[in-house]
């Protein structure tokens, strides 16, 4: 690992252990009504109050959806946070090198020891060659290594304090739909208590004309508290599935935070040694690899000089028996020769038959003309008349 991973390092130790010591406080499940409320809660929740109007519908749908329209985005910010963050690379590098040190054992590279029955069964009898051909440039790939931790700690430790930060958000929204609740709650029992009883009062002091109308905004009045109680309960669950993100939010801080420290944990700790080992390993092995190497430059002459003489013979004989061919094969000069007879002969045969051919299609041509003039001369016989009197005399 150079100094200045080494440094980066150790200047994030700090920022490590700032965000391990956050302590995040915990949400009140209780929603306290407004005959428990202190002044200042109590406040609060006549504001909320205030926003509603009985005769307006949009006011009732509208109730506490500026807290829920935060609270949506929020949520949305902390799916996207959490969608996005980079921890799947983070614990795959912290894997891939933690599994790579655990199992690193310099007896097992060591190629002066015996060789066991199951790496000789299994063809494993060179376990560094695989080890030297991954980290052929072996410091290289180690600041690789931890210089990509030190990017997935430097995103973690961001996406912490996001996460703090999303979860007092949360917690305010939380807190503000227990105000909302409260709100609407105390609307009504107000209505129950007082509003509703006085408007029935007022349809039973009508008169017969005024009655239908005052009859009628009793409905609506009545209408619109159950459309409020309703509206109640839809904050009341939006409040519990808020307080289940709270956890999830926390539970993924803490895995996040676990991640941290051990990322800081094997930069400062574990890679030295894991290099400390490595460079051992790395040098005895080259003396290994370059007695091979003399080993195999030996071996490849050997099998050059057979295979170059093997390879002379080979060639001389195809070549001088090339050598030894005429122009022309006696068997193709025999085969275009017998094709040549055969052409001649098919012409002569083809000219014979289109003579006898021509000869019999004259006599035809001399008995169709034939049969036209006796047609031709019977067609004038009649024309004359020297046939009309035949068998007309009697």
């Amino acid at each position: 690992m150079s100094e200045s991973i080494r440094e980066k390092a150790s200047k994030a130790l700090p920022a490590v252990e700032e965000v391990t010591a956050v302590v995040l406080a915990e949400p009140v499940s209780d929603v306290v009504p407004m005959e428990k409320a202190d002044a200042k809660m109590a406040d609060a929740i006549r504001s909320r109050i205030a926003e509603l109007d009985m005769s307006d519908s949009g006011s009732i749908v509208d109730f506490g959806s500026a807290a829920q329209a935060e609270l949506q985005e929020i949520s949305q910010a902390m799916l996207a946070d959490v969608r996005n963050k980079d921890v799947g690379p983070a614990g795959d590098s912290l894997r891939n090198i933690v599994t790579t040190i655990r199992g690193f054992s310099v007896s097992e590279l060591d190629v002066r020891r015996k060789a066991s029955w199951w790496e000789r069964l299994l063809g494993r009898t060179a376990p560094f060659a695989k080890f030297l051909a991954r980290f052929e440039n072996v410091q290289g790939q180690i600041d690789k290594i931890t210089d990509d931790l030190l990017g997935h700690e430097h995103k973690l430790l961001k996406d912490i304090k996001s996460l703090d930060l999303l979860y007092e958000k949360t917690l305010e929204f939380y807190n503000e739909l227990a105000l909302y609740i409260a709100a609407g709650a105390e609307k009504i029992r107000l209505l129950d208590a007082n509003d509703i009883p006085a408007k029935e009062a007022t349809v039973a002091a009508a008169s017969e004309t005024d009655k239908v109308m005052a009859a009628q905004e009793l409905r609506d009045l009545r209408a619109a508290r159950d459309d409020l109680e309703r509206r109640v309960h839809d904050l009341k669950l939006t409040r519990q599935v808020t307080m289940q993100s709270l956890p999830s939010i926390r539970l993924v801080q803490e895995n996040d935070k676990s991640l941290v420290t051990k990322i800081n944990s094997t930069l400062v700790n574990t890679v030295p040694l894991w290099e400390t080992q490595l460079a051992q390993a790395v040098t005895i092995q080259r003396s290994a690899e370059a007695a091979t190497a003399v080993r195999e430059a030996n071996d490849l002459t050997n099998e050059l000089l057979t295979a170059n003489a093997r390879n002379l013979r080979q060639a001389n004989a195809a070549v001088r028996t090339e050598m030894e061919r005429g122009v022309f094969d006696i068997a193709a000069v025999k085969s275009a020769n017998s094709e040549l007879i055969g052409t001649i002969e098919d012409s002569l045969r083809i000219a014979d038959e289109g003579k006898r051919k021509r000869a019999e299609a004259e006599v035809e041509l001399q008995k169709m003309e034939a049969d036209l003039r006796d047609t031709l001369a019977a067609a004038r016989a009649r024309k004359t008349g020297t046939g009309d009197t035949i068998g007309t005399s009697a």
